[in-house]
């Protein structure tokens, strides 16, 4: 039993058909295991209170895609790299092991429920579950609010920072918007017609991604043997912050250089909430978010001491706006640096389409359980395309809100912001699991920590207060915390009218088909 629902039993389907005349025994097994993982995937859906509507099209890499493309750890040390040389100087690259190991323990943590609960809405399902439905339907609003920020995040970074340096637009923060709003609405346009189209870009924008960041670290070193531009000593320099005062101190540089990992690592739940898309989902889903962490903290670490032993000229790349492309330019020429700017930029929109439909799924989630606003049109699925389509369009629409209402300044900080949120959201989650272990079941072949589950969570819990203090103690940091506390307030007036007019909503068990029918 799971927070008071049974857990669906696989068991081999009894309509099997026939053994065709002359066909070998292996291939029959082979038809015989497909139709079973199928039958058990749609039972975990079933057994959650749901009908099985979205299609299931997602094998393990392409669900690993979808983490390590949120993630997209080449993008998060592109847009970062500059904050860590003029704060910590070069040095502060080794903070992103301390970075990968905390964040490493979170997703142990978090593919410990989605083996369990294989249901799209992720922390919004199990808190709900295992907890309560109020509690739950708190982690899916601070969740949507993260997501929503984070689409438009990602696709004014693809914008500014790769899309018109490829193009050689000068920068300009409206045209930077306009673009901006014409990658969201093409990703909304391809989100609402394929999950398994979504896929492909994905995985392909994912594939380049591994290899671009092998091939410059093998590229960067090898320039740096050759021409001799370029030195390991870096890896322990300062840089231009060998005099700053307070270095050492809370909120001081090094510790601010922490950052840029706290920034890149996330997100690795996003598998979790495409889980009914996925294909043997108790297994493939927890494999990619632990996954995709442990590929994207060790390739990050290779890239970054790729680049930081290739850097010529500390004080002029600190100053950089790019550093990340100035360095390719200096070792490897013009050429590369474009190569670079044009795979970033398939980047960004690989990780800005994940993000998208990590949202929208998320929203059709709490709709089918009546917890969203306009609940009976975000809950619809397309019967042609098995996409949330409503969902989907409000995503796209509140990107344009954002885009067209914020000034430049009020934009950057939501955006600052977002970043606190996804740490709230795993504490939160680290937190509830240390409440419920004892009432989860143990799934024969699903993943499992065993007997380490206790020393990984407690690791993870440790390591969430930390990332949190990190986050919020820097002097610049006030205006976020106000805008994260702004956005729980906005929650908590949508809460209480929940509570005055549809309390039934937040009362029911999440899949109880009855809330559909006041």
């Amino acid at each position: 039993m799971i927070g008071g629902r049974p857990v669906a039993t696989i068991s081999e389907p009894d309509d099997l058909p026939d053994r065709p005349p002359g066909r070998c025994t292996a291939s029959i097994e082979g038809e015989v295991a497909k139709v079973a993982h199928s039958q058990a995937d749609e039972n975990s859906v079933e057994a959650g209170g749901y009908r099985q509507e979205l299609e299931r099209t997602l094998g393990s890499f392409q669900v690993f895609a979808i983490s390590f493309a949120f993630i997209s750890v080449a993008v998060g040390i592109f847009a970062t790299y500059d904050d860590v040389l003029r704060n910590a100087g070069p040095v502060g690259i080794w903070l992103w092991i301390v970075a990968a190991v905390g964040q490493a323990l979170v997703a142990l943590v978090v593919a410990q429920f989605a083996a369990r609960i294989p249901l799209s809405g992720s922390s919004y399902q199990w808190a709900s579950r295992l907890a309560d439905p109020k509690i739950g339907w708190w982690f899916g609003w601070v969740t949507f609010c993260y997501l929503a920020i984070a689409v438009v995040a990602v696709d004014n970074a693809l914008a500014s920072q790769a899309f018109m340096p490829l193009a050689g637009i000068a920068p300009d923060e409206d045209t930077a918007r306009v673009i901006t709003l014409v990658v969201l609405f093409v990703q909304a346009v391809l989100a609402i017609a394929s999950t398994r189209l979504v896929s492909m870009i994905n995985t392909s924008a994912v594939g380049l991604e591994l290899g671009l960041v092998v091939v410059l670290a093998i590229a960067l070193v090898a320039a740096v043997v050759i021409t001799g531009r370029g030195a390991p000593g870096n890896l322990a320099s300062r840089g231009v912050t060998e005099n700053a005062p307070g270095y050492f101190t809370v909120g001081g540089g090094l510790m601010l250089a922490m950052l840029m990992g706290l920034g890149t690592l996330v997100g690795f739940d996003a598998a979790a909430n495409l889980a009914e898309e996925a294909k043997d989902p108790h297994r493939s889903v927890p494999r990619a978010i632990v996954g995709s962490v442990v590929a994207a903290g060790v390739l990050g670490l290779l890239f970054l001491i790729a680049l930081t032993v290739a850097i010529d000229d500390i004080p002029r790349i600190s100053a950089s706006g790019s550093p990340v492309a100035a360095i390719m330019r200096d070792q490897l020429g013009p050429v590369m640096e474009r190569t670079l700017l044009a795979a970033i930029t398939f980047a960004f929109f690989g990780a800005g389409m994940v993000v998208l439909a990590a949202c929208s799924r998320l929203v059709f989630a709490m709709s089918r359980d009546a917890r969203f606003p306009a609940h009976r049109l975000m809950r619809r699925v397309d019967p042609r395309t098995h996409t949330p389509v409503a969902a989907t369009i409000l995503i796209f629409l509140l990107g344009v809100v954002l885009m067209i209402a914020l000034p430049g300044d009020a934009l950057l900080e939501l955006i600052t912001a977002s970043t606190i949120l996804p740490a709230l959201i795993y504490a939160s989650t680290v937190v509830l699991y240390l409440a419920v272990r004892r009432r989860l079941d143990r799934r024969k072949g699903a993943f499992d920590l065993g007997r380490f589950e206790l020393p990984v969570a407690i690791g993870a819990l440790v390591w969430s207060a930390v990332a949190l203090f990190v986050l919020v103690t820097p002097s610049d940091a006030f205006v976020p915390v106000v805008i994260v506390a702004g956005l729980v307030v906005t929650g908590g007036v949508f809460f209480l009218a929940l509570l005055a007019f549809d309390r039934q909503a937040l009362e029911t068990e999440p899949g109880d088909v009855s809330v559909f029918e006041h």
